[in-house]
């Protein structure tokens, strides 16, 4: 009870979601990244409000995957590195992967970035980055 009421109400599956209906159609990208459980990493873009972070949680725990999120506002590389150590650790331990949520993820440096390239391209983790800037820039 702690949390936000908006945490607390917040959809846990792709049928509970309302919106973004083009997201959510029968063999869309989304729906087969949850349904079948694809190792798939996204980017999320939009503004604020319209459901990233939810896509993520509902990623996370529809796969049965860990979930860590971290803000690139106010990340810097030591926490980066230390949430793909806890998902390589995770995933050693019982063969569960990792949702690697990334919100703002525009505002990280080209050395955060790179520092994701070797986890995502082994599938080490699923990243998940939403951005409300446009990702063309």
């Amino acid at each position: 009870m702690n949390q936000p009421l908006a945490v607390r109400m917040r959809p846990e599956t792709l049928d509970e979601l309302y919106g973004q209906g083009h997201l959510l159609t029968a063999g869309s990208p989304l729906r087969r990244l949850v349904e079948e459980d694809a190792s798939t990493s996204v980017f999320l873009w939009g503004p604020p409000g319209v459901g990233k972070t939810t896509i993520a949680h509902i990623i996370a725990n529809s796969t049965s995957r860990n979930f860590i999120e971290l803000s690139a506002a106010k990340a810097n590389v030591r926490d980066l590195r230390n949430a793909l150590r806890e998902a390589a650790e995770i995933q050693d331990i019982d063969g569960t992967g990792t949702v690697l949520f990334i919100d703002e993820v525009h505002r990280f440096t080209k050395a955060q970035q790179d520092s994701l390239l070797h986890a995502v391209e082994d599938r080490a983790i699923t990243l998940v980055a939403a951005t409300t800037e446009n990702p063309s820039f």
